[in-house]
């Protein structure tokens, strides 16, 4: 019989962080950095805990040489074969602390997965990725890799309850993707009506994985650095975008000329494009849960990796957070039904 939950659900758009007393004198006192002990891998992880998205036009090697610079983390896409992979671990070994090695759920995926995790044995994350992440399929191929690679720091999802993040948690996954919909260029809420708003689900989810040392990821929704530290501040370990570093020099995809100006090409993964360069086309069994669209190029990715991480300093800075990992401590959410004065336009 059907069932329906009455209590309101938020996204990153229906809320603002209310700012407190502080003792902080400068922005720069602020420290981005995480340390963090995984649950399962009992590895150990330092850096900045934004991640650009494994899709095939974000997750690339140069977005990831750019960004490690930083101390921010990539999860590569899944279509660079284990030579490609040698290539960027023998010219950029210093970059493979804050990499994944992505895969899917078939065959192909852990044959690629295990040829790359062979040839690179610095190379200790991995990135199961699905859209759905609630099927017993899914489940089982992460216990797999687990039993496989019991050494290896394994993220998963994705997934918006909390009962399912602690059923890949205790499957072997360290870390739980969060989030079904959000993205700028995902259509599963319109084609399917299934989803959940994001900022409800990273609180939920967030809960669930600390109860059992786990960790997750915010994957989606957010469209500037205040959802960021909003979603830092709802208590995501990590945080990861494939909108907000699209567009830039260090992207994947097709590069046009309209009107003398530039764009690149970006869309989801599960878009008629992508599966029409991945798999030859939409099988006539499913749909296509994504768009493409044309992003005006934005230059090099370092000006967006300082206003990401400017924002996020300065967000720490209004709720008297010193460190990063304080922040949901001093998070206190607002409801609103404005946030910004539009008078002039959207912001640039």
């Amino acid at each position: 019989m059907p069932n329906i939950i009455n209590d309101i659900k938020l996204d990153f758009k229906d809320v603002l962080l209310r700012p407190k007393r502080s003792t902080l004198k400068s922005r720069f006192d602020v420290d981005l950095f995480r340390d963090i002990t995984f649950r399962n891998s009992k590895l150990a992880y330092q850096g900045i805990p934004v991640m650009a998205s494994n899709m095939d036009t974000v997750g690339t090697f140069e977005m990831a040489k750019a960004l490690s610079k930083h101390g921010l983390f990539t999860t590569i896409h899944k279509y660079y074969t284990a030579d490609e992979w040698k290539v960027f671990a023998i010219r950029n070994p210093e970059c493979l602390k804050n990499v994944a090695a992505s895969s899917g759920t078939g065959n192909e995926d852990f044959e690629r997965l295990s040829m790359i995790l062979a040839t690179i044995p610095e190379l200790t994350f991995i990135c199961i990725d699905v859209a759905n992440g609630y099927s017993q399929h899914f489940v089982e191929y992460v216990r797999r890799v687990r039993l496989e690679f019991p050494f290896h720091t394994i993220i998963a999802g994705n997934v918006v309850t909390g009962e399912m993040v602690e059923e890949l948690i205790l499957s072997g996954a360290d870390i739980i993707k969060v989030g079904i919909g959000p993205g700028s260029v995902c259509t599963t809420r319109m084609k399917t009506g299934v989803g959940y708003p994001q900022l409800s689900a990273v609180i939920e989810c967030a809960d669930a994985a600390h109860g059992l040392k786990g960790h997750i990821i915010s994957d989606g929704g957010c469209t500037c650095p205040g959802d960021i530290a909003k979603a830092f501040g709802a208590g995501a370990d990590f945080v990861m975008a494939g909108g907000m570093f699209a567009g830039h020099d260090e992207c994947g995809g097709e590069t046009i000329q309209k009107n003398g100006k530039k764009y690149k090409l970006f869309y989801g993964m599960a878009s008629n494009t992508a599966m029409k360069k991945h798999a030859g086309g939409v099988a006539d069994y499913r749909s296509s849960e994504g768009k493409t669209v044309e992003v005006a190029h934005k230059g090099a990715v370092e000006s967006t990796i300082l206003d990401m991480l400017g924002g996020l300093r300065s967000a720490c800075t209004y709720v008297g957070a010193s460190r990063l990992r304080e922040l949901p401590k001093r998070a206190t959410f607002i409801r609103c039904n404005q946030q910004i004065n539009n008078i002039y336009g959207p912001p640039m």
